[in-house]
């Protein structure tokens, strides 16, 4: 039947389940991609200046992090992965419905903290329960799981837009602005000036802040609608714990009479006999979370190679993943900052569309993650990136190019994560920590890159966010570098051809000729 048969036989056998993570990754998608286009409106419904609203993004990014790290202890049974992605779904809707009453910056991180967590434990859980149902196959699926995430975040960006606010209810700075746009990196400040002694946390009216009679917007509604939307995701996790028959404890042995437990007092302790409970009960071998990676013996006999893939593989996407996330967060505030002075409205499109062509890009990589090695996949990504960077700078006045720039963007992104996973996973020969490694270093990168990124924005103008990206970009291409360099170090090359089968596919029962 060959490989379209084989995938489609595969998902025929696993549908509820994999329908059900696809759909848990769409609420992943949903709450990551909300803050961009929402941020003045949030600034002025919290009345904070940009260094205090950025604090939301970095609790965020922590907490997914450490979702992500946490969510390896909840994935070593099926009862427990999907408990916890139960859990998980329903706190997102709950902080959709949360996000309209945070009149106070603190609370908002607070809440954004705990739908981090949430998201981390997502992330870290689909992506582990995809890879141990499909293995050697799972590629195709993983390229539609992170499709998902796209969808998701194209979406949210599409419902809060008729609900931002038209007007700007900050001070106008145009006269602070006008003084210093003949130096590329001018000092204009994005979203208005703060006051030199303000604390990181204080709510004071200083100048540039909003004011509390010009605080109210509509964009709750939006949340709200959000809300709603996520909130079949929970309910479609619960019906798969029902249908396992995982909505009850596990009936495991009788108890002992009281002759039993006399004659079993002088046995030393053993360990928990899981192997007569049913298989969605019994523990996952491989694929430990990240505090177990750490600790297991036998990586005192793994070469040096083994450690260097994993750590160049999670560099790489510490750089794509941190500049999706910083690209969406500020690409808005950077538009609308002169030179560009895009409007609101106009502006309000953009993280939209580069929600909407990531998910294109993870749509078009489906059928071509199954004709092209992962590898090849992962370099044209990377490179499509630098060049795009590159000619975003070079046309850094030019609003069409901004959005042409944008979709670019948008498409060479959005496989990267996917391919690099399934390009790991198979050097490895799923025997290593890639998934996890690789989720941690995504989350790590969103988090550094988010909070650098608006940090320098903030201090040196906008031009500074162009400037970064390249300098990200081409980063990111000399880790994917040093990951090819390792590839051909590791040992276990040497008992696989590669001269004749795609990369990632070489052990695949899919590939045939």
């Amino acid at each position: 039947m060959g490989c379209d048969g084989r995938v489609s036989g595969l998902l025929r056998r696993h549908l509820q389940p994999t329908l059900t993570y696809w759909s848990v990754f769409f609420s992943f998608g949903l709450c990551i991609a909300f803050l961009g286009p929402t941020l003045l409106d949030l600034r002025c419904q919290t009345h904070s200046s940009l260094p205090q609203i950025s604090w939301v993004f970095f609790s965020q990014q922590l907490c997914l992090l450490l979702g992500s790290a946490l969510g390896g202890v909840f994935k070593r049974t099926l009862a427990q992965s999907l408990w916890a992605l139960f859990t998980s779904t329903l706190a997102i809707s709950l902080v959709f419905v949360v996000i309209p009453f945070c009149r106070d910056v603190k609370v908002l991180a607070s809440v954004m903290a705990l739908a981090g967590l949430a998201m981390g434990c997502i992330d870290t859980v689909a992506n582990m329960q995809l890879v141990r149902m499909y293995q050697k196959d799972s590629a195709f699926f993983l390229q539609v799981l992170h499709f998902f995430v796209g969808f998701g975040a194209l979406l949210s960006p599409l419902i809060a837009d008729p609900f931002l606010s038209e007007a700007n209810c900050f001070p106008d700075n145009s006269t602070a602005n006008a003084t210093s746009r003949s130096h590329p990196f001018h000092t204009s400040r994005v979203l208005g000036q703060h006051h030199a002694g303000a604390q990181p946390w204080s709510n004071q009216t200083v100048p540039g802040l909003p004011t509390k009679e010009g605080a109210e917007t509509r964009v709750s509604y939006a949340f709200w609608i959000m809300a709603l939307i996520n909130l079949p995701v929970p309910l479609a996790v619960l019906f798969l714990l029902s249908k396992e028959r995982l909505l009850t404890c596990p009936q495991r042995k009788p108890l002992l009479l009281p002759a039993d437990e006399l004659a079993l007092e002088t046995r030393p302790p053993e360990k928990e006999d899981t192997s007569s409970l049913p298989p969605k009960f019994q523990l996952y071998p491989g694929h430990e979370d990240l505090f177990s990676c750490c600790q297991r013996r036998n990586f005192r006999e793994a070469p040096c190679s083994f450690f260097a893939i994993h750590i160049s593989a999670a560099l790489v996407l510490f750089m794509t993943d941190g500049m999706t996330g910083a690209y969406s967060a500020f690409v808005y505030s950077y538009a609308v900052e002169k030179p560009l002075s895009v409007g609101h409205k106009t502006a309000g499109y953009l993280p939209s569309l580069f929600w909407g062509f990531i998910t294109l890009g993870r749509l078009a990589s489906i059928p071509i993650s199954s004709r092209m090695r992962p590898a090849t996949m992962v370099f044209v990504n990377v490179v499509g990136v630098v060049v795009t960077f590159l000619l975003l700078l070079i046309f850094s006045y030019n609003v069409i190019f901004l959005f042409a720039g944008t979709a670019s963007l948008g498409l060479f992104l959005s496989s990267t994560f996917p391919s690099m996973l399934a390009y790991t996973e198979d050097i490895l020969q799923y025997t290593g920590c890639a998934t996890t490694v690789l989720v941690t270093g995504a989350g790590v990168g969103e988090m550094a890159l988010q909070m650098l990124v608006g940090l320098i924005f903030q201090a040196q103008g906008s031009y500074s966010f162009l400037v970064c990206g390249v300098i990200f970009g081409c980063l990111a291409f000399a880790f994917y570098v040093l990951l090819l360099f390792f590839h051909r170090m590791h040992p276990g090359l040497s008992s696989v051809s590669t001269q004749d089968k795609p990369l990632g596919l070489e052990n695949s029962e899919c590939y045939q000729r």
